[in-house]
């Protein structure tokens, strides 16, 4: 296919559900003309749970979809599937595949000063060590020191982003790390940024917090540039959301993770 029909095709991105909305966002706030399609698997949602093996198996199926509506680029915008899925991902498919590891990890290397960098996640991503690999791979100094952060996905879903329950949940989860002395902290989850403020309240000024979603963002855009194959910026976008469960919950969670109404949400099998 040429490189004028592939600029046309739109941009895949897919989540276990909704956290991956915070990429989405990044990614059309700074490629607004691009059309993308997301995919949201509402119905095995968490991923952070489930064996690699299994993982592995949902986005492989995910991914064949994705590119039976035809796509010119994928993001796996789920920090688990990125984790385990995303070296077979690349083998497979002759698109390009960007996983929201790899572009969080190099910010974090870059900006570090102390060269003590902490990561929160899911359970998944935590025990997968794929941001410590990631950033111990570009400067094998850096010491990473992880934590699993399980209930600030639900904390984020339900909408509880300035409240006493969620800023006790994130003082119990983020003093040890800031007590080991971190300078950098890597938002691992999709869903984090949603909590970045009571996030930066806690840790302060003096500890960098990394937006994987911000990063993803800026390195789908620079592939798209370096293949020739972004759209011309004198359209809008559009945008087409699947789900696999539950349409509504994702539109009223959805919508309220973009801050803007949620249109041609279809449910799939």
């Amino acid at each position: 296919m040429g490189k004028k029909k592939t600029e046309k095709l739109p941009i895949g991105i897919f989540d276990s559900g909704v956290g991956g909305l915070t990429v989405f966002k990044e990614v059309i706030s700074l490629l607004p003309a691009e059309d993308i399609i997301y995919l949201g698997d509402t119905a095995r949602v968490p991923y952070g749970t489930r064996s690699p093996q299994t993982v592995i198996k949902y986005s492989q199926e995910i991914t064949g979809f994705l590119l039976r509506q035809g796509i010119k680029l994928l993001v796996v915008a789920c920090n688990t599937s990125s984790a385990v899925s995303l070296p077979s991902l690349q083998q497979q498919n002759e698109i390009p595949v960007i996983g929201v590891i790899e572009p969080g990890a190099r910010w974090a290397a870059e900006v570090t000063q102390n060269k003590r960098v902490g990561v929160i996640g899911t359970e998944g991503t935590v025990k997968s060590r794929a941001y410590e690999q990631a950033i111990q791979g570009i400067d094998e100094v850096i010491t990473v020191i992880a934590r699993a952060c399980p209930l600030f996905v639900p904390l984020a879903e339900e909408g509880w982003i300035d409240n006493q329950v969620t800023r006790l949940t994130a003082q119990t989860y983020l003093r040890p790390l800031c007590e080991d002395g971190i300078d950098t902290l890597v938002l691992g989850c999709t869903h984090y940024p949603l909590l970045e403020g009571i996030i930066r309240e806690i840790t302060g000024d003096g500890v960098f917090l990394v937006n994987s979603a911000k990063e993803t963002a800026k390195e789908v855009k620079r592939i798209l540039e370096e293949k020739g194959i972004n759209t011309p910026e004198d359209r809008v976008g559009s945008y087409t959301f699947y789900v696999t469960d539950n349409a509504e919950r994702f539109i009223h969670v959805g919508e309220r993770f973009l801050e803007r109404e949620l249109k041609s949400v279809k449910e799939i099998d």
